[in-house]
Parts: C-alpha cells; sequence; structure tokens
C-alpha cells in the first residue's frame, strides 16, 4: 500500500521497490482491493483515484512473481498462525516467503506489520522494517 498511497514509511518503500524484485502473495490483489477500498470509505481517497490506483496495482502485479496459493502455502500459513499472533493474509504472505526461500529464492520480507515482522525473523528470514526504515536478520 505505501507505493501507491503516502503515508509513514513510503519514500523507503517506494527506494525498496526501486532495489529489489517484488514478490508476494497472490493474495495481495485481495488484500489490495481492500485497503484502497477502506482508504475510500475513510475519506482518504476518491472514486476516481481508486479506480486509478486499482489500475496501477494491476498494471504494476503484471511484472511480479506472485506466488499461488496453494495447499502448501495454506498449511504453512496455518502453522504460523499456531505460532505467532498473525493474522491470516499476513501469515499467507509469510508462508509464501518461506516457500520461496526453501526454493532458493532469499530476497528480504518488507512490512510494516510488527508481529508479521517478528514472525518473519523467527522463522529466518531477513526483515526490512517499511517504517522505522531498518534491516534485522533473523533471530538465534
Amino acid at each position: 500500500m505505501k507505493r501507491y498511497v503516502v503515508e509513514k514509511g513510503s519514500l523507503h518503500v517506494r527506494r525498496l521497490l526501486r532495489r529489489y524484485a517484488v514478490i508476494s502473495s497472490t493474495m495481495f490483489h485481495v488484500e489490495m482491493a481492500s485497503a484502497l477500498r477502506r482508504r475510500k470509505e475513510e475519506g482518504a481517497v476518491s472514486s476516481a483515484t481508486l479506480k486509478r490506483l486499482a489500475d496501477r496495482v494491476r498494471s504494476d502485479a503484471a511484472s511480479w512473481r506472485l506466488v499461488a496459493v496453494v495447499d502448501e502455502v495454506l498449511a504453512l500459513a496455518r502453522d504460523r498462525v499456531l505460532e505467532h499472533p498473525l493474522r491470516s493474509l499476513d501469515a499467507i504472505h509469510l508462508a509464501s516467503a518461506e516457500l520461496l526461500r526453501r526454493e532458493g529464492i532469499a530476497l528480504p520480507f518488507v512490512t510494516a506489520d510488527v508481529r508479521q515482522g517478528a514472525a518473519a525473523r523467527a522463522v529466518g528470514l531477513d526483515v526490512i522494517d517499511a517504517v522505522a526504515h531498518r534491516a534485522t536478520s533473523p533471530g538465534p
């Protein structure tokens, strides 16, 4: 969301997106649509802006690698929810990143969510805090 709407951490995230490839879960589309709709309901964006941003998200995502939410991702996400205080979609994004790492693709996990960042570090991912502008390595 920080790529599309100006909020705390937006500039930092935009810089990161120029530096790293974008990989996310296919759930990204649902999550972004929900976040954009919330901002419209809160009065932060107009209907025209909502449509323009949704179109831009679709266009940008065409060049990203999106991980399909398959049974293996869901099983791992379920395990992460049982181990950490995560929301469902946050757990799916985390599980997607873990599976990519198992395939040998190791990019930093960028998140502004404290709980998701802690869970990502706990499973051995390098985390970049999208708000605090710092990277942290996995815990012991």
